[in-house]
């Protein structure tokens, strides 16, 4: 099971929020008295290990199973499914109720949905008969803090869903959750948003607020000053770059899931044959913490000077008499030796992918791609990477990039490529690349390119980037500026105004309001109705003009939220912004889910059968 992320120093209180899903989950087991059987769908059972241990699960009668087709094999009376919203999860509950009835065991079951029951999933229930033998319940959990300053929606499929399928239901589930946080801190004063599907939630939002208003009576000043949306379309070049951070590159080689990767026990020294090993990646490991936001260049470095300080120590030891007090600091030292071990052996094992010679030239065309430089060097590279067979998604993701840099495929390089690949690799995958082509991110060449105007304009090319000292967002891919954090470094700098007119050069619509508590509103109700209360008015006004000042020696916050997914090294360069002494904010990141090139090209596939 996952370890609980330490919430110890973020900058919002995100503990709160975990408590309330603990309290919330904990409810929903004692409201049914005695012995239960807790059957959770597969997909939140590593997202509940971040909120919960299942310790507490099993203290208040709860014994775990994982739902699958095959039935519930348990001696118990009480079955409560936790479950998404999905039609297949279903069938199986279903299949389990029905085979139950078929052997004559009576019994009691619930059904709670994750975050909220959906019509068609109850239609289900209703067509197969066994509706009325369900007593049905909600679990609102819209959001599961992953880190200090990481925020999760958990939906998986946004960014396909909105831009090929036209669901826009991640957009409510995304404004309810930020209302809920609302709730907590606060109504967010200043809204920025940029992209079809954060406009959208934007308007979401202001009509929530506008029927359910947030009760502001007992705060003094809202946590959050700003909430700042981007889809994920606006800024598709980034993800499908290969990240050079630390955490970066454990997600794009090992695939980092609920705060731990799954590897084999030889590449972390254990002697052990078998299923793999969970190890934990989380800010309670203080070192992954120091290293994660680095360049990968410079973490053997570090972990050299670690284990030389290490190894001067133990020399020290046993050759010097040491007072009782340098023995206790060696100990400490000690304590931090497995952390120090697990990181050599996990940095040692990402040397393997990164110095191979098909890994540094992929860099190279990448930065071609982006300089926007000798496109037919690049269209042959991935001429041969296909014939080569070399992974369909890999291929895919220069794909995406030279189509996006370049405004579209050149007709005739388009048909002739997507022959190519379909002949490579099957044309089982025609679904996919008509898929792509429909989100706009593999398509012909129509109109000229604006990548060039936008590279120079948000300065995304950094020549000489230092990555061991950097000074610039830029060392996260070795030279490339991600577009997504210039957007974000120029908004809450100055807003959308000074650069209207490169936002109009990216895809869809942007939009800036400010907005007002329930309780400023009242406020000037009143003034308009009785002139006499002005003076009065002055004490609200004051109240929420104290949202841009800093308070009790905190920065402001500002709420990052990507609709479509966030890479990890987006999330250390908005790190190494907030870090800045010149910024004047915290960074709080929110998004639909944490996602790499691989994992985002991915949800455009089509299962067959």
């Amino acid at each position: 099971m996952a370890q609980i992320p330490n919430l110890e120093n973020s900058p919002l209180y995100l503990k709160f929020l975990r408590e309330q899903s603990q309290r919330e989950l904990v409810n929903i087991l004692n409201s049914i008295r005695g012995k239960k059987c807790l059957v959770i769908d597969p997909k939140l059972s590593g997202l509940l290990s971040l909120i919960i241990k299942s310790t507490i699960l099993k203290e208040n009668g709860a014994d775990l199973r994982h739902l699958s087709a095959e039935p519930v094999d348990i001696d118990c009376t009480k079955v409560v499914y936790l479950v998404r919203s999905e039609f297949s999860l279903m069938r199986f509950i279903c299949s389990h109720i029905h085979n139950d009835t078929s052997k004559g065991l009576q019994r009691e079951y619930y059904v709670y949905f994750v975050p909220r029951r959906e019509v068609v999933c109850e239609k289900v229930l209703e067509d197969e008969k066994v509706h009325n033998l369900v007593t049905i319940g909600e679990y609102p959990l819209y959001m599961v803090p992953l880190d200090e300053d990481v925020l999760s929606f958990e939906l998986d499929l946004a960014n396909k869903e909105c831009l090929v399928d036209g669901n826009t239901k991640s957009l409510w589930h995304i404004a309810k959750a930020i209302h809920k946080l609302e709730s907590s801190f606060g109504v967010i004063q200043y809204v920025r948003a940029k992209g079809k599907a954060s406009v959208r939630v934007a308007d979401i939002l202001n009509h929530m607020q506008a029927e359910e208003p947030v009760d502001t009576s007992d705060m003094v000043m809202p946590e959050i000053n700003t909430l700042l949306h981007i889809d994920r379309e606006v800024d598709m070049v980034t993800p499908m770059c290969s990240q050079l951070t630390y955490e970066g590159l454990l997600d794009e080689f090992l695939h980092i899931n609920n705060g731990a990767v799954e590897l084999d026990p030889s590449i972390m020294g254990v002697q052990r044959e078998g299923k793999k090993i969970k190890v934990p990646l989380n800010p309670s490991d203080k070192l992954f913490k120091e290293l994660r936001d680095l360049n990968f260049e410079v973490v053997a470095q570090v972990l050299r000077q670690k284990a030389t300080s290490m190894k001067q120590d133990y020399k020290e030891m046993t050759t010097t008499n040491q007072t009782v007090s340098e023995l206790k600091d060696f100990v400490k030292k000690l304590n931090s030796l497995p952390e120090i071990i697990r990181h050599i052996n996990l940095a040692q094992h990402l040397s393997t992918f990164t110095s191979k010679h098909s890994f540094l030239s992929r860099l190279d065309m990448e930065q071609t791609l982006i300089e926007a430089q000798s496109y037919d060097i690049c269209l042959d590279y991935i001429e041969e990477l296909i014939h080569k067979q070399e992974p369909l998604v890999s291929v895919l993701r220069l794909l995406i990039i030279f189509s996006i840099t370049n405004s579209g495929l050149p007709k005739k390089n388009f048909d002739h490529l997507r022959r190519e690949l379909l002949h490579s690799y099957g044309f089982e995958h025609i679904a996919m690349l008509n898929n792509l082509e429909k989100a706009g991110l593999l398509k012909k060449q129509e109109n000229k390119s604006n990548w060039l105007t936008i590279k120079r304009a948000l300065q995304l090319v950094v020549e000489d980037t230092d990555t061991a000292n950097p000074n610039d967002i830029a060392y996260v891919f070795s030279g490339y500026a991600p577009l997504s954090i210039r957007l974000v470094q120029q908004a809450v700098r100055s807003g959308w105004r000074p650069m209207e007119e490169i936002l109009k050069l990216l895809p869809g619509p942007h939009s800036e309001t400010k907005r007002v508590s329930t309780r400023l509103s009242l406020c000037l109700l009143v003034l308009m109705v009785d002139s006499q209360a002005a003076l009065r008015l002055t004490h609200c006004i004051g109240a929420s003009a104290a949202v841009d000042r800093v308070a009790d020696g905190r920065r402001s916050l500002v709420l990052v939220v990507f609709i479509g997914g966030v890479t990890f090294a987006e999330i250390s360069a908005l790190r190494f912004l907030s870090a800045q002494e010149t910024m004047a904010y915290d960074l709080i990141i929110g998004t639909t889910k944490i996602v790499s090139g691989n994992t985002l090209t991915e949800t455009y596939m089509e299962k067959l059968g």
